[in-house]
């Protein structure tokens, strides 16, 4: 079985092809990241339009190097939430539009199990049940995977996911959107011990997060000082989020009696994160599983993945229910 996922939850186009028998053969990526720079944040009629316009072109380009034709492709899976609306609705059109021109089913995803599955994609893959930590720009979650299709949430972000927290704060400091990445970056030439920043709920029991706090601190700390500051600023601030994050991980592992923890979404990509929590999985016992860079941010991969477990269990549906939020843990009720 050949599947094609859609990925258009947000500023991300992507495209990818799943094969039973050879797993993933090709996935095509494109970012609107230049097109809402000058604005500060994604616009979603902009992300919308950008869709249109990229999404056949991808879908083509993907088809030729995968050496098939779109006959060949058995199901169509696409991205049904959460996630902008109207963006949602370019991969949910396209999708019902080509089921119906080569006769095969199709299945909306939902996009937090794609990027819980992301790690699936690769050679080292955790064995059920495992914690995983889902941090992106949208959601901060801790999430026990049971079994396929089985999730437990355990805790999320009370506030502002951990990604817009990172970007907010670069935002302060004048870096370029999405600023995230350059924050991390400019974090690797400061000393994280000169400012302190608070560890947000870790003072208390359970595995809910809060980043609202931290964020004020560091616009008062960037206030008070020169840009000259900002890379110890930056080290102090990245430093207190990775160790919160990986605290309440920590925690949840103990709490559920699990020994893998898998670490997915945009902010999966920090190397900080990375790095901290390796050297935590040494130190306690427990094996830590990461997707590539590429698998982490919104891609068309993890969606044909999910797609494809869903199809070969019969599910199908081409009602199209596009949904700006959908918690996972109510996935599971749905499809129990």
């Amino acid at each position: 079985m050949i599947v094609l996922g859609i990925e258009s939850s947000c500023d991300e186009t992507g495209v990818a092809l799943y094969d039973s028998e050879r797993g993933l053969i090709g996935h095509e990526l494109y970012s609107q990241i230049a097109l809402h720079a000058k604005y500060g944040g994604v616009v979603p009629e902009l992300a919308s339009r950008d869709h249109i316009r990229k999404l056949p072109l991808l879908v083509k380009e993907l088809i030729e190097k995968a050496d098939i034709s779109l006959s060949d492709i058995d199901g169509i899976a696409y991205t049904e939430g959460p996630g902008l609306i109207g963006a949602l609705m370019v991969a949910a059109s396209y999708a019902q539009g080509l089921s119906l021109a080569i006769d095969c089913p199709i299945l909306g995803v939902n996009h937090m199990e794609a990027h819980l599955m992301a790690v699936m994609l690769e050679e080292e893959r955790p064995e059920f049940p495992f914690i995983t930590l889902l941090v992106s720009g949208g959601h901060t979650q801790l999430v026990l995977a049971k079994a396929f299709g089985e999730y437990e949430l355990l805790g999320q972000s009370l506030d502002d996911a951990v990604g817009e927290a990172f970007d907010k704060t670069a935002k302060l400091m004048g870096l370029p959107y999405p600023g995230g990445p350059h924050l991390a970056k400019m974090a690797e030439g400061g000393d994280p011990k000169r400012f302190k920043f608070p560890r947000p709920m870790l003072d208390r029991p359970g595995l809910d997060f809060s980043f609202s706090g931290i964020k004020t601190k560091a616009l008062l700390t960037i206030e008070g000082h020169s840009e000259a500051d900002y890379p110890d600023i930056a080290a102090g601030f990245q430093e207190a989020l990775v160790d919160t994050l990986i605290k309440k991980a920590i925690r949840a592992l103990k709490q559920e009696n699990v020994t893998q923890l898998v670490v997915s979404g945009g902010v999966g990509a920090n190397q900080e994160l990375r790095r901290m929590l390796k050297a935590e999985a040494e130190k306690r016992g427990f094996e830590v599983f990461f997707p590539r860079s590429e698998y982490c941010t919104d891609n068309g991969a993890m969606v044909a993945y999910v797609g494809h477990e869903r199809l070969k269990r019969q599910e199908s549906s081409a009602k199209v229910n596009l949904k700006a939020r959908w918690p996972i843990d109510q996935l599971s009720k749905e499809r129990s």
